[in-house]
């Protein structure tokens, strides 16, 4: 059964935690929601 996460704040923060946690359990299908319009993408 897969899980399902939900990162709020897609900053440098909310994309650490997102690849922390794919290396803890790579079967997780992870989202992150950002209100701003800037993404990071060096995680």
């Amino acid at each position: 059964m897969s899980k399902n996460v939900v990162i709020i704040g897609a900053g440098a923060g909310g994309a650490s935690v997102a690849a922390e946690a794919k290396r803890m359990d790579p079967s997780l299908s992870i989202s992150l929601v950002e209100g701003g319009p800037y993404t990071s993408v060096a995680a």
